[in-house]
C-alpha cells in the first residue's frame, strides 16, 4: 500500500505568522522524503484560512528543492479557474524542475466565491474544467498546439516546456457521480475525497470500477489515492478529542458566516447527525497507532483501498504517523 499526505496549509484563528505555516509543511515534507511515503499532495484554496495555498505549483517547486525522492502532487490544480496554456506550462515546469517526480491531481472545485472572483460562472465550470484538462493534454503531447472549443481556440502554438516524464501520472478529482462518470469514461485514475464517509467512499469505488469497466478500460493496477482525515494519539480518549477538534474546524471552515452563499445549496444531512460528530463518527480515522493500521488493513479488504493519503489533523499524528503506522504497512 502506498501512503501519502494531503498537506493543508491551515492558519486557524489567524495564529502566529503565516511563514511559520509554509516552514512547519516544508519541514513536514523534508520528513516524508526521508521516511516511507510515496508522495506530498499540495491542497489547492483561494481566499480562505482553512488552506493558505493559492498556487500548488509554485509550492511544489519549494517542496522538490527540499527532497530527493518524495512524488510532487497536486489535490488538485483547479484546472476551471485557469488559462490553460499558463496551467501546462506551469505543470510541466515543476516535472522539470523536480526531475520527474509530479503527480498531477485535476480538479473542477466547488467553492462559488473562487469562481466569483476568477469570473468563471459556475454553470460553466465544469466544462471549463473539461476543457482545460483537454488542452493541457495536449499541449503535452503535442509539438503545436491547435485547438477549437466552447471556450478556448489556440491556432499553431508551441507549448514549452513538455514535462520531463513522457507519461506524467494523472488524477482526476471526482466526488460526484456525475464527475466520476466523465473521468470513467475517458479511462482516468480518480482521486477521493476526505469528506466522504467510510461507506459513501466505498460505494463511490465500486461505481468507479463499474463505469471503468463500461467504457472499455481496466481497473488492475491503478493508484487510486483516497483522502482521509486522521487524528493519532498515544490513547484512543486522546485521539478521539484531535479527531473533535479537527472536525469542528472543518464543519467551521465550510459551514460558517463567512459561507453564506451555500444557504441557496441543497443541505447536507450528515445522517441524522450534528456535522462534527458526523465526521468523527463516520469520516475521520482515529485511534492508537495500532488500532488505526488495523482500521487501515481493513480498508482495503473491505473497499479495496490501495492508495491512503492521510491529512492529518494535529502535529503529533503526523509524527505518530511516520513513526509508527507507515512501517507497520
Amino acid at each position: 500500500m502506498k501512503i501519502g499526505v494531503l498537506q493543508f496549509f491551515a492558519w486557524p484563528g489567524r495564529h502566529g505568522p503565516l511563514e511559520e505555516v509554509y516552514a512547519r509543511a516544508l519541514e513536514r515534507i523534508e520528513i516524508m522524503d526521508r521516511g516511507g511515503f510515496d508522495a506530498v499532495w499540495l491542497a489547492e484554496h483561494h481566499f480562505t484560512t482553512f488552506s493558505v495555498c493559492p498556487s500548488v505549483h509554485m509550492l511544489g517547486v519549494m517542496a522538490a528543492a527540499r527532497t530527493s525522492r518524495l512524488r510532487i502532487g497536486t489535490a488538485v490544480s483547479l484546472a476551471s479557474l485557469y488559462h490553460p496554456l499558463r496551467l501546462a506550462e506551469e505543470v510541466a515546469l515543476l516535472d522539470v524542475l523536480s526531475g520527474g517526480r509530479v503527480n498531477w491531481g485535476a480538479g473542477r472545485g466547488f467553492a462559488l466565491s473562487e469562481f466569483a472572483a476568477f469570473g468563471v460562472p459556475p454553470q460553466e465550470s465544469a466544462e471549463r474544467f473539461r476543457e482545460a484538462v483537454e488542452i493541457v493534454l495536449q499541449c503535452w503531447t503535442q509539438e503545436r498546439l491547435n485547438y477549437k472549443g466552447a471556450h478556448f481556440d489556440f491556432e499553431d502554438i508551441e507549448v514549452l516546456p513538455k514535462p520531463l516524464q513522457p507519461d506524467l501520472p494523472i488524477w482526476m478529482a471526482a466526488t460526484s457521480e456525475t464527475a466520476i462518470d466523465w473521468a470513467a469514461s475517458r479511462g482516468f485514475s480518480i482521486l477521493m475525497d476526505p469528506h466522504a464517509s467510510m461507506a459513501d467512499i466505498g460505494r463511490k469505488r465500486r461505481y468507479y470500477t463499474t463505469k471503468l469497466q463500461e467504457a472499455g478500460f481496466v481497473d488492475d493496477g491503478r493508484d487510486i489515492p483516497m483522502a482521509r482525515l486522521l487524528a493519532l494519539a498515544p490513547t484512543t480518549s486522546e485521539a478521539e478529542e484531535i479527531a473533535r477538534r479537527g472536525a469542528q474546524w472543518i464543519v467551521d471552515s465550510y459551514s460558517g458566516p463567512q459561507h453564506a452563499h451555500r444557504k441557496s445549496m441543497p443541505p447536507r444531512t450528515y445522517d441524522g447527525k450534528e456535522p462534527a460528530q458526523h465526521y468523527v463518527d463516520s469520516v475521520i480515522i482515529h485511534g492508537t497507532p495500532q488500532s488505526v493500521v488495523e482500521k487501515i488493513h481493513r480498508l482495503r479488504e473491505e473497499i479495496g483501498l490501495n492508495y491512503l493519503m492521510c491529512a492529518p489533523l494535529s502535529r503529533s499524528t503526523f509524527k505518530l504517523l511516520a513513526d509508527e503506522v507507515v512501517p507497520r504497512l
